[in-house]
């Protein structure tokens, strides 16, 4: 039993990672995105691949400020994950896949906010008694699928023969 609920407690522990990393990008707070990632973490997003914390920042400021239209300097887009599912690999160590919704809420000519239907294809280690992501790649599923292919897991999804 008390294995079942300390995986339950990291299992939570890592679903908060995800939306850490969602309010701190939308919210323009990317300094704190050692909180979320390991310091050598591997992201693999829209705006290319980002290794290291110092990569990372710089990159998703980027996106950010090429999202924030009006000017507002937080929330240009919102991030919204779910139905996410963790596997625990090992004590320190676990893989997970997520949905992404992305809205974009700066004015823009098409007044449709939906900006991408993704998946969050994830590693997960446990640093220093704290769980980070240590790699993450984003596979777009709409409007256009990543290098024109379905979204791949980087491991077996539950199911799959």
């Amino acid at each position: 039993m008390n294995q079942q609920l300390s995986g339950l407690i990291d299992k939570e522990a890592i679903r908060d990672l995800r939306i850490l990393y969602s309010h701190y990008l939308d919210s323009n707070n990317l300094d704190l995105l050692d909180q979320v990632f390991t310091a050598d973490a591997v992201v693999e997003v829209t705006v290319g691949t980002l290794r290291g914390l110092t990569e990372i920042r710089a990159g998703l400021a980027g996106a950010f400020t090429l999202y924030d239209r009006d000017g507002q300097g937080t929330y240009p887009f919102l991030h919204t994950v779910t139905n996410h599912w963790i596997k625990l690999t090992g004590p320190d160590t676990a893989e997970g896949l997520c949905y992404l919704l992305d809205f974009e809420t700066a004015s823009k000519p098409d007044p449709n906010p939906l900006l991408l239907l993704g998946l969050y294809a994830d590693e997960y280690k446990r640093v220093d008694g704290a769980w980070r992501i240590s790699r993450t790649r984003l596979d777009v599923a709409w409007p256009n699928r990543s290098a024109g292919t379905p979204p791949r897991p980087v491991f077996d999804v539950p199911g799959r023969a």
